[in-house]
């Protein structure tokens, strides 16, 4: 018997409606098999032609990520360490993002390095998506601590993720989890979520 590998199934398709139930106290929904690559690079000249050529600048100050459009469509750069980013692009973008970025690293030394696999994204938002994380996340995230473009790594349900503000005021994140950690996390999302499931209904 083989297993047919034609088909990709993303780390959360089997919680797809328990996500959805979350709501209207959490909205929390999977954007899987997103275009994810590693690049380290230390040489600023290299870091701004990568951004060029992307059509959005890298992050410079730390724990901040930058979005924007260019030739590959949405891009968003998260700042992960002193020489080290997170390129997300759409799904399937990864060959040309990843050919623009090794040219315009050259000749620079750097590494871009394909991660896509490794993580998966949920996009969180609603009225108690902030309290919902509070329980099991030490980050500050109110929005004069953590202001939108905000982008830390950081424990959440003692998972490691990666923790982007999209929109501080209404209570907007994004959650990059390890594949293997993702349905732990969402198990932990919907026994987070119970309070305020139960204080809307």
């Amino acid at each position: 018997m083989r297993a047919d590998t034609s088909v990709r199934t993303s780390p959360l398709a089997a919680w797809t409606d328990r996500l959805a139930d979350l709501a209207p106290a959490l909205t929390a929904a999977e954007r899987p098999f997103l275009t994810q690559l590693t690049v380290r690079a230390s040489d600023p000249v290299a870091v701004a032609r990568m951004g060029e050529a992307l059509g959005v600048a890298f992050p410079a100050d730390p724990c901040t990520a930058t979005r924007g459009g260019g030739p590959f469509g949405a891009v968003e750069v998260l700042w992960l360490g002193p020489d080290e980013y997170l390129v997300v692009a759409e799904p399937d973008r990864r060959v040309p993002v990843e050919d623009a970025l090794r040219a315009a690293l050259r000749p620079a030394r750097g590494a871009v390095v394909d991660t896509s696999a490794q993580r998966t994204t949920i996009a969180l938002s609603g009225p108690h998506a902030r309290d919902v994380l509070a329980h099991g996340c030490a980050i500050d995230l109110h929005p004069s601590a953590a202001p939108a473009g905000t982008c830390v790594q950081t424990l959440v349900a003692r998972a490691g993720a990666v923790l982007r503000v999209d929109d501080a005021e209404s209570g907007a994140f994004t959650l990059l989890v390890r594949s293997s950690f993702a349905e732990y996390l969402a198990a932990w999302l919907s026994d987070a979520c119970v309070e305020y499931r139960a204080a809307l209904s």
